[in-house]
């Protein structure tokens, strides 16, 4: 997430308490930081355990803000789920940058868990995409926000939370979403130290001012801070560009799950608990997740799910010839990525073999 997002450029089943808990499911926001929180959420056996994760789950119900307005839910055991960071300053955010009274979707990902569990497509939306933004009806004022052509994509989350965010994805991909996940800076930093940290290989060193982060080229186990800075990282890798960024956020997010299946938590209560600790209070979810018992089910559902088994791509784009800050879909290449997560179906290379989202730099920065 990146330090100057407010300028230019913001998972069912019914498994029981004592069944053990998926090894490192990262899939939620896989995708990026949510997926940890549902790897870890279920398996604390107490009943105080249980009400007390239970109670740090926050939830917005986006059904009853977007109504029937919506693409159809293709119940075939397949799962979409719009993962967000949200770049917040307010509250415990606020050492991060001054508060200017609106949140932005700093990091974008659409996460689509195939019919049987076995393999997931991760589409990062660039936020500096230019998009018509549809109208919606913001589900933390409940005022209506006016349609918009040409607006930036985080935008969407600023204008009128959660639920304008999931329509604007909607709009764009005609595919229904079945959860939101979101996390801030906060929760992802404490989540991360309750893991242990991440480890993390760089081939060249970094050094970025505006995200704190300096490191040496070589393996590193990156703290809740270290991480944070890594994924909002982009002046001083690849082109110095949000698509260079998402390369680096995607990187992790594939050493993240690794990590989650590697620390060997589960036969350790004390740690387990504190894991889902940070886990539940890290993240937002939709009313259908707002639950320990809801969230364990869709985590045990993707028990067989690792990053091997997960193919991340960005959004097929190209710069706008009117501002190079901003970026513009792809039409055709997009409907073909679309198209596939549609058809439970991979996502093929050509589609993003001529995106200015495969040449962000910084591909190889980090393994």
């Amino acid at each position: 997430m990146s330090e100057q997002s407010s300028g230019a450029g913001r998972i069912r089943g019914t498994g029981s308490r004592r069944r053990k808990p998926p090894r490192g499911r990262r899939v939620k926001r896989i995708a990026l930081w949510g997926a940890a929180a549902l790897v870890v959420v279920g398996g604390s056996g107490l009943g105080y355990a249980y009400f007390t994760l239970n109670g740090n789950l926050k939830g917005v119900d986006i059904d009853a803000a977007l109504g029937a307005e919506r693409p159809d839910d293709v119940d075939n055991g397949s799962q979409d789920i719009l993962v967000l960071g949200s770049d917040s300053r307010s509250g415990a955010n606020a050492k991060y940058g001054v508060d200017e009274g609106s949140a932005r979707a700093d990091t974008a990902m659409v996460v689509h868990v195939d019919e049987g569990h076995t393999s997931a497509s991760v589409v990062s939306v660039p936020r500096d995409t230019l998009v018509d933004r549809p109208a919606c009806t913001s589900d933390t004022t409940g005022e209506q926000v006016g349609a918009e052509r040409e607006a930036m994509f985080n935008t969407a989350y600023a204008v009128g939370g959660p639920a304008c965010a999931v329509k604007t994805v909607e709009a764009m991909s005609g595919i229904r979403m079945d959860h939101y996940l979101e996390v801030d800076f906060t929760g992802f930093r404490k989540l991360i130290d309750e893991l242990g940290g991440v480890k993390i290989t760089t081939s060249q060193a970094i050094d970025d001012p505006n995200s704190h982060l300096a490191l040496k080229a070589g393996t590193h186990t990156l703290s809740g801070e270290q991480s944070l800075g890594l994924v909002r990282t982009r002046e001083s890798v690849g082109d110095g560009s949000d698509l260079g960024r998402i390369q680096l956020q995607q990187a992790f997010v594939k050493a993240l799950m690794d990590q989650a299946k590697s620390v060997g938590v589960f036969s350790n209560p004390q740690k387990l608990f504190g894991l889902a600790d940070a886990a539940t209070k890290a993240v937002t979810t939709d009313s259908g997740l707002a639950s320990v018992k809801k969230l364990t089910s869709f985590a045990n559902g993707l028990k067989g799910l690792g990053s091997k088994n997960v193919d991340m791509v960005t959004l097929p784009v190209e710069y706008d010839r009117n501002d190079p800050n901003r970026v513009l879909p792809q039409e055709k290449a997009g409907r073909q990525v679309w198209a596939a997560l549609k058809q439970d179906e991979p996502i093929p290379a050509s589609a993003t073999a001529n995106s200015a989202g495969d040449k962000g730099g910084a591909g190889e920065v980090v393994g």
